[in-house]
């Protein structure tokens, strides 16, 4: 079978629910948030957005990546969009607005910190955590580069890093981990964000202030993205333009995908250990039947002989 990543997602049985409600009539009251709702995480309020990239920029500080190709200042980096990757482990990009005379719309890209991530499920080896504070961390030390991690986000954030053979690397936003688990830490891009777009906190109160404001504000979408997708997640978003003209996966529901595969993911070890061991054996019984079948022929032509 060929397993490419949109088939797996088939298979986890991602299906339509997550639609975007527009201007429907609110009902807050009927709302019921799922996942853990004390972790931190972070939202981010799509129309306070102006795409400075101020993020990009302190993301690419705090975790020494390199120099990107094009400058953050440089204005034609949207003239395609990006997701993250080896060099960028949050990006920026920018979207027509839909509404006659509207700004056009800017969304920061990163890893969503699912409250139940698939990529930590479905690692053989345990390389991804989700932590206490809410991040999902990745231990590039005990990683065997198998990629299933990749294959099963949801999200399709996590990126693979081709630059050493002997040293597979999966890269991906780590919501800063080592500055969020320190009281009083935030994580580098909420820090520089001029505009405040996005809010660093305990996710329930992130939820609380993004139901106040599309409460208070009829042009929100009245949706907390992240706030039930795949089971929730850490990172999450509110707009004033539907989500699935920025970009945004809206056919994903509120069941964790990995609850869909863990038949599949248990059997994986089982494969990976049981397959070699099967073929070893064919191997060995065909060399043990060549060798009689050797010894017969030989058996043969020595009876001929006399």
């Amino acid at each position: 079978m060929d397993l490419t990543r949109r088939n797996f997602l088939r298979f986890l049985g991602l299906s339509s629910g997550a639609g975007v409600l527009g201007n429907a009539p609110r009902a807050h009251a009927a709302r019921s948030p799922v996942g853990s709702l004390d972790t931190f995480g972070v939202l981010s309020d799509l129309s306070k957005c102006v795409g400075c990239r101020s993020c990009e920029q302190a993301c690419n500080e705090a975790n020494k990546l390199p120099e990107p190709e094009i400058p953050f200042d440089d204005d034609s980096v949207f003239d395609q969009i990006r997701k993250p990757d080896v060099g960028a482990y949050t990006v920026v990009n920018r979207y027509d607005n839909p509404k006659p005379g509207g700004d056009p719309v800017y969304v920061k890209r990163q890893c969503m910190h699912c409250n139940e991530p698939a990529c930590a499920s479905a690692c053989l080896v345990g390389a991804f955590k989700k932590t206490p504070e809410g991040a999902v961390t990745y231990n590039e030390k005990v990683c065997i580069g198998c990629r299933y991690c990749i294959m099963a986000c949801p999200f399709y954030m996590p990126a693979y890093s081709y630059s050493s053979a002997l040293s597979p690397a999966v890269v991906k936003c780590a919501m800063c981990h080592q500055r969020i688990s320190k009281e009083g830490g935030v994580p580098a891009c909420v820090e520089a964000c001029p505009e405040e777009a996005i809010i660093f906190g305990k996710r329930r109160d992130l939820i609380h202030i993004a139901m106040e404001r599309i409460k208070n504000d009829p042009e929100y979408v009245d949706h907390i993205y992240g706030e039930r997708e795949a089971g929730g997640t850490s990172w999450m978003y509110i707009s004033k333009v539907p989500f699935e003209k920025l970009g945004f996966l809206t056919n994903i529901d509120a069941t964790p995908p990995i609850s869909h595969a863990k038949g599949f993911l248990w059997a994986v070890p089982l494969v990976l250990v049981s397959w070699p061991a099967l073929l070893m054996g064919f191997h060995e019984f065909s060399k043990s039947n060549g060798k009689n079948e050797k010894n017969a022929a030989t058996d043969t032509r020595k009876k001929e002989s006399r």
